[in-house]
């Protein structure tokens, strides 16, 4: 399998972008340092990420709780009780219900503090720093790692603040990231790249929304299939299409899909190397069926984040009237080089 390599101030700008906390006052001094590997940065994030919640006060929810009591509290548990009147003792076996910060999300957190204080690649200034955050979770319990299930995790108005801490956490605890080189990483396998892919999308989604503000529209849009009515059935069960990303000036469109692959490009027969046939299917799709009018206004774009393959994806093509690009972008570069190549892009519909 082919790896990317991304330097480490990379990551910390792509996340700056793909979560608004970062921006704030209190990271500052993140950007200025230099950091050797990954884990190192995500200590350094983390530890005042939980210092600014802590001022904000650690999230609390209702969680059940099992006791022994001397009046009741809650519902009593019958048979918990019994046992204890045979065993003489004078207490209640209740369970109640009590708000509590020992809930998942602050147990994902202390789990990951405690492992990265663990880890030798996290610099001693960045530990002394975990480690006076982590005081505050006395009375929180830890978790076993492989018990969380992330995509059961909920954020609404009261825990909005840990959405990008939970995000970190998930990094660290999965274990996605290793040192490869001074400032660079490796993906190590192919559910690493769906985590990547999410946060590399996010992250040109947020650029684009950030840096050309009131210029062009941007927004993940959905798209309608442009089917005839009077001719068409079962339409109902025709599948959703979202756009990663949609630019859009006064009179042009352009449909950006973000790929963040170990490989990508796809081994044909012979070994010939193309660009993968299902990406190439959805671009075209998505843009024929934006293109209501047929005037070629709307154009793809599948935006490739750059592996270390000899052959890269690069091209344009003139596909029934619209314009159809394959692009790579090198996360390796400086971030500024980064840049250029998104401001290019943007230039295309400008």
């Amino acid at each position: 399998m082919q790896n990317k390599s991304i330097q480490i101030k990379n990551i910390y700008y792509m996340l700056t972008y793909a979560f608004q906390t970062l921006r704030q006052n209190n990271y500052d001094e993140i950007a200025e340092e230099e950091f050797q590997n990954v884990k190192d940065l995500f200590s350094s994030i983390l530890a005042k990420g939980v210092a600014q919640q802590i001022k904000q006060g650690l999230y609390k929810e209702y969680v059940t709780v099992n006791d022994n009591l001397s009046t009741l509290r809650g519902k009593i548990d019958i048979n918990s009780t019994i046992k204890l009147k045979l065993q003489k003792k004078q207490r209640l076996a209740c369970e109640f219900d009590e708000l509590s910060e020992n809930n998942i999300f602050n147990q994902i957190i202390k789990t990951t503090i405690n492992l990265l204080l663990k880890q030798t690649e996290v610099k001693q200034k960045r530990k002394q720093e975990l480690k006076k955050v982590v005081l505050f979770f006395d009375r929180v319990e830890e978790i076993n790692i492989s018990t969380i299930h992330w995509n059961t995790l909920k954020f609404q108005r009261n825990n909005q603040t840990y959405k990008m801490l939970l995000n970190i956490c998930y990094f660290v605890l999965n274990g996605l990231i290793y040192t490869e080189t001074k400032g660079k990483y490796k993906i190590a396998n192919f559910l690493d790249d769906q985590k990547m892919s999410a946060l590399f999308e996010k992250f040109i989604l947020e650029y684009y929304k950030r840096q050309y503000k009131g210029k062009i529209s941007v927004n993940a849009s959905q798209i309608k299939w442009n089917y005839d009515e009077e001719l068409s059935t079962a339409i109902e069960f025709l599948p959703q299409m979202r756009s990663d990303i949609m630019l859009q000036s006064k009179d042009k469109t352009l449909i950006i899909d973000a790929k963040f692959y170990s490989q990508s490009m796809q081994t044909g027969q012979f070994n010939k190397k193309t660009f993968h046939s299902h990406n190439m299917y959805q671009i075209f799709a998505y843009v024929k069926n934006c293109d209501i009018k047929g005037d070629g206004l709307v154009s793809g774009m599948l935006l490739y984040a750059k592996t270390d393959e000899e052959v890269t994806p690069n091209g344009e093509f003139m596909m029934s009237g619209n314009k159809i690009s394959v692009k790579t972008l090198d996360l390796n570069l400086e971030f500024c080089e980064i840049e250029k190549t998104l401001n290019c892009i943007a230039k295309e519909i400008l």
